[in-house]
């Protein structure tokens, strides 16, 4: 276990400090002592440092001899419809962002000790009831050909030989972002519905889990490759409309029309994303001796919302 002290000499490095994640993984770094260093794209104030994907360029100086890099930046995945452009952002952004800093910290005199990347359980495609772990084979469509780039991207900081961890994150739940904000208006007003049949599986984590995951993973040596970030009990649609609903003291019986979802974001986006998915379980994480704060999703839930996270 890391002292105060020990964590007060090992400075990590962000990108996407902005993020959903991001905001949340700097305040447990630095609430744990960790000076943080945050990758920007503007003028950098005190604390951060400048680096612009789009341009190729990155202050390396500031990733010199720093202990840790969590990279987490990258175009939201359903932040717009999925239009030809749209798809290239998505891809381009994860793709120039970590070829930059991987290729930088291959470079560096003091390497860090270890390079958390972000990615995403996406990976391994809809895949029905198949248990996944993180051994299980890349999937197909746009999400898997996205992420299998993405890690790809990394290539130099692994044949440098720095530790390299691919966060393969599922659905993080929280009120300030992500899937669950987006659904809780409509549930409020109880419109809120399972997409589809609703036995597509929803491998889901809390954001306190995300962010202790992702520590846990900087801290602990063995883990390398590919690390599935979700909870130990992955539910389907169907459960975790119900939870919602539950959660939220509202009906929950009609099924979501997919039209007008089809028409603001795509066909192929609610193809992928609403009813796709796939049973992914954190084997990884269990192994290495993680243990989930909040594993049930009810509790889950009713946590992530009374106390608004």
């Amino acid at each position: 276990m890391t002292t105060m002290s020990d964590a007060s000499t090992q400075r990590v490095v962000v990108t996407g400090a902005s993020g959903l994640i991001g905001t949340a993984l700097c305040a447990a770094l630095t609430a744990a002592g960790h000076p943080v260093t945050k990758m920007v794209r503007r003028s950098p104030g005190p604390g951060e440092a400048q680096w612009n994907p789009s341009a190729g360029t990155i202050d390396a100086t500031a990733l010199e001899g720093t202990w840790a890099v969590v990279h987490l930046a990258g175009e939201g995945i359903a932040d717009a419809k999925w239009t030809d452009e749209q798809k290239a952002k998505v891809l381009d952004s994860r793709v120039k962002g970590t070829t930059l800093i991987a290729g930088a910290l291959a470079g560096l005199t003091k390497k860090p000790s270890v390079f958390a990347s972000g990615s995403a359980i996406g990976f391994y495609g809809d895949r029905g009831g198949e248990t996944i772990t993180e051994d299980s084979s890349a999937g197909t469509g746009f999400l898997a050909d996205v992420v299998k780039a993405w890690e790809a991207s990394a290539t130099a900081a692994v044949d440098a030989g720095i530790r390299t961890v691919f966060l393969r994150t599922g659905i993080v739940l929280s009120t300030k972002g992500g899937a669950l904000k987006a659904q809780l208006l409509p549930f409020k007003l109880g419109l809120g519905g399972r997409f589809g049949s609703g036995q597509q599986f929803l491998p889901w984590i809390s954001i306190d889990d995300e962010v202790r995951a992702i520590v846990h993973c900087l801290h602990t040596e063995s883990l390398r490759g590919p690390v599935n970030l979700t909870a130990p009990k992955p539910v389907t649609n169907a459960a975790f409309t119900k939870s919602l609903g539950g959660a939220l003291h509202r009906p929950t019986l009609i099924p979501t029309p997919l039209f007008p979802v089809k028409l603001m974001f795509g066909a192929q986006m609610v193809k992928e994303m609403l009813l796709g998915g796939a049973d992914v379980r954190p084997t990884a994480l269990l192994a290495s001796g993680f243990t989930f704060s909040q594993p049930e999703l009810g509790a889950a839930l009713a946590d992530v919302l009374a106390a608004k996270k």
